[in-house]
């Protein structure tokens, strides 16, 4: 499912001012495509997208599974083949390329050049011009600004059905990180359109040639993705076939370029196969130890947490320095509730990778359930810095709650707020009991009126989402000729979200033409 594009800068305008601005975007709007040469509408400017793609790209790499750290010349030999490409594109942008830590074959660009590729893709591949092909192609994906039009297409449906404007320039781009991360899920897991596949395929192709590689081996990546996807192989299916979906006509036009190229004689690079053998031996020869972690993943979804402790060990046993597998452990044992166990998993887990947000995550959440709470907000604030997440601001504003912080806590709860999960709505929720509580008279109104035995009554009405009790009023009543009577007077009973009572206050009889004035001084949720 499509998650909705969170970016920030949205303004909420009135209908004249945004249909207004809209109608100047689009009169500048229209740029060319720097790779194919047409004319295109776009409202995200090279800088926004550069900036965009920079502060997204460490976002979306922690939400994919974070960096393959064990084998660092793989990473650096990955980034090596990925410039080459980089650098006889046809535009200039501060390309980068990182391996991912996740077993699911993907792949992926985000505006700006920021390009990832999965270590389960890798695995997959025959020969350096495969793996060529497939940079190839999300060099493209950034060069000829996809993932831009993208945003594009998603700023304009807002305009339309909102009315609502956008402006990335000088827009406070921590807000991205604050909602969620929202914009990177969205960069990430979005589906190109054919054309744009078609044009990814395409130049992905010229440019291997001019980097020196055999274009023909997009056309054997793309006919081996053809039979994995016909084998319904599911990780490819919820992987790189979820936005990249291969088809016998892709592999028929990649076959008419290399026809092409060939014409041109620029068909005659390196396959470099043995030499990517080379490259790749250490992740193959720990593809059993990855295998039993995938295993371990699945029993602990089955809530299978012994099994998944087990395979967890065994992975660990056959590829001592991969964080991921004592991170199993860590997650069966705290499925267990055994958190002691749980942390000292998740603390040999970040001992060898110190930089991905699961760890610190769990780690914390068991130190919560230790009672050892600044351990746990340390860890908490870590994690949230990495990549936030409901759950983490969630925690963290429970802590600070508990601790009687209750303007920090109320910022905590906002921000996991605006991700529409389970801890998100909780979080609302919590978020909106304090500030009942704190603010009564911005949700809770109260009027007074006489009624017809000359007794004053005042209706309460809870416009807030939360049930209130201990709802205390003071009126003040003044009638002709007469000082004015000040008192306070408190609802007995509950009051149901969204729902009106009455209150007899006992004072009267008065005058039918007395002045009666009610505040909401005090409620409780």
């Amino acid at each position: 499912m499509q998650q909705k594009l969170w970016i920030p800068g949205l303004r909420t305008m009135t209908r004249y001012s945004a249909l207004a601005i809209l109608l100047s975007l689009l009169a500048c709007g229209c740029t060319v495509n720097p790779v194919t040469g047409k004319s295109e509408l776009m409202l995200v400017s090279t800088a926004d997208e550069v900036a965009i793609g920079r502060e997204q790209y460490p976002l979306a790499i922690q939400m994919q599974g974070g960096r393959y750290q064990v084998d660092a010349q793989l990473s650096a030999y990955v980034s090596e083949v990925g410039q080459r490409l980089a650098a006889v594109s046809d535009r200039e942008l501060p390309y980068q390329f990182v391996v991912v830590n996740d077993s699911v074959p993907n792949a992926w660009a985000l505006p700006g050049g920021k390009i990832a590729v999965n270590r389960g893709l890798l695995a997959e591949l025959d020969n350096e011009a495969e793996l060529a092909a497939l940079l190839g192609h999300e060099v493209v994906h950034a060069a000829a600004r996809h993932g831009a039009a993208a945003m594009t297409r998603s700023m304009l449906a807002q305009s339309a059905m909102a009315i609502t404007v956008i402006s990335l320039r000088n827009s406070d781009y921590g807000e991205i990180a604050a909602g969620g991360s929202q914009l990177a899920a969205f960069l990430v897991m979005q589906r190109y359109g054919r054309d744009a596949e078609r044009e990814a395929d395409r130049y992905g192709m010229h440019y291997m040639a001019r980097a020196g590689y055999d274009p023909r081996a997009a056309v054997s990546l793309q006919e081996k993705f053809v039979a994995l996807a016909q084998g319904g192989r599911q990780d490819w299916i919820s992987g790189l076939f979820s936005s990249h979906p291969p088809s016998e006509e892709r592999v028929l036009f990649n076959i008419a370029t290399a026809r092409d190229l060939e014409a041109q004689g620029l068909a005659e690079g390196k396959l470099g196969a043995a030499q990517y053998r080379a490259r790749i031996a250490e992740l193959l020869a720990a593809g059993e130890a990855y295998e039993a972690y995938d295993q371990g993943r699945e029993a602990l979804r089955d809530n299978r947490s012994d099994a998944a402790f087990g395979f967890g060990q065994r992975a660990a046993g056959m590829e001592a320095r991969e964080a991921l597998f004592h991170g199993l452990m860590g997650d069966a044992r705290y499925q267990e509730k055994r958190f002691r166990e749980a942390v000292r998993h998740y603390s040999d887990a970040v001992s060898l990778d110190d930089g991905f947000f699961h760890y610190y995550l769990k780690r914390g959440l068991a130190l919560q359930q230790m009672q050892r709470i600044a351990d746990a907000r340390a860890d908490l604030e870590k994690s949230a810095e990495l990549l936030p997440t409901p759950l983490a601001y969630a925690q963290l504003g429970r802590i600070a709650r508990a601790e009687g912080r209750r303007e920090a806590a109320k910022t905590y709860f906002q921000r996991a707020s605006q991700s529409d999960t389970a801890a998100g709505r909780e979080a609302a929720l919590e978020y909106l009991r304090m500030d009942v509580a704190d603010h009564p008279t911005r949700y809770i109104t109260a009027e007074g009126r006489v009624d017809v035995r000359g007794y004053v009554l005042v209706q309460i009405s809870n416009g807030s989402g939360v049930a209130v009790r201990d709802v205390v009023v003071r009126l003040r009543v003044t009638s002709p000729g007469r000082s004015s009577r000040i008192v306070e007077r408190s609802l007995a009973r509950a009051l149901g979200a969204r729902t009106r009572t009455t209150l007899a206050t006992g004072l009267g009889p008065v005058p039918a033409d007395s002045v009666i004035e009610v505040l909401v001084i005090s409620a409780r949720t």
